[in-house]
């Protein structure tokens, strides 16, 4: 049986904002999202730049920093979007429960199909909602919000652990109304810890220019803390 290959974007080996604890977090490459404040454009294209490497190779180099997060930390796949890449991500994700690591999913849920299987083998799932309305998330992503529902819906029905992240941006939803309906929509998803806002950075600016790709939110300002932090508790407590 030939090894199963995936294309790795880039590796950090002590996140620790990707899950609980320390993690070892892999970002895969490609995502069919073209969201406007994205900040890895580089990991759009699934046959951009990137490392070929074995779900076992990928695994075995895991392992190797148990020590470092232990019990309380594990492995994160992220991207771009790991769904993009199922068998890959499935056989990881499997081999990592194989030798007892924690799994977690950083995702937007926007990939292939049925997600059953991959869903198994996750502990943790953590959901960007990039918007909770159709024409609002079209804006942002470029996308239809069915792909996002029918993830979503997945996760319901199997009960996968939730944490719901979103971006604020200046001038697009950084204001209360956009939080109360964040609120309203996380209501009816019974399986979610925990709600998260993320301010807007600029730090991924240079890459537009380093790839030759128009930049559409130029001119837009990182996101104030300070009105962050007025927003975030404006989120209802779970």
């Amino acid at each position: 049986m030939s090894e199963i290959l995936g294309k790795v974007s880039s590796i950090e080996t002590l996140g620790l904002v990707d899950g609980p604890g320390v993690r070892f977090v892999v970002f895969l490459q490609g995502c069919k999202l073209r969201c406007q404040y994205c900040h890895n454009p580089e990991t759009w294209d699934i046959n951009g730049k990137a490392q070929i490497i074995s779900a076992v190779d990928l695994v075995k180099k895991i392992q190797r920093y148990t020590n470092y997060y232990g019990v309380d930390g594990g492995v994160t796949f992220s991207g771009g979007e790991p769904l993009l890449q199922p068998e890959f991500l499935c056989e990881c994700l499997k081999l990592c429960k194989n030798h007892n690591i924690n799994t977690c999913l950083d995702t937007a849920g926007v990939g292939f199909g049925d997600y059953d299987e991959i869903l198994k083998f996750v502990d943790l799932v953590i959901l960007d909602v990039k918007a909770v309305d159709r024409d609002e998330y079209k804006f942002i992503t470029g996308q239809d919000m069915k792909y996002f529902e029918k993830f979503l819906s997945d996760c319901v029905r199997l009960k996968k652990r939730l944490w719901i992240r979103q971006v604020i941006v200046p001038n697009i939803n950084d204001d209360v109304e956009h939080v109360e309906k964040l609120n309203k929509f996380v209501e009816n998803i019974p399986n979610v810890e925990m709600v998260e806002l993320l301010p807007y950075k600029t730090l991924g600016v240079h890459k537009y220019k380093d790839l030759n790709i128009a930049y559409r939110l130029d001119g837009v300002p990182d996101m104030d803390e300070e009105k962050l932090q007025i927003l975030s508790s404006k989120l209802k407590k779970r």
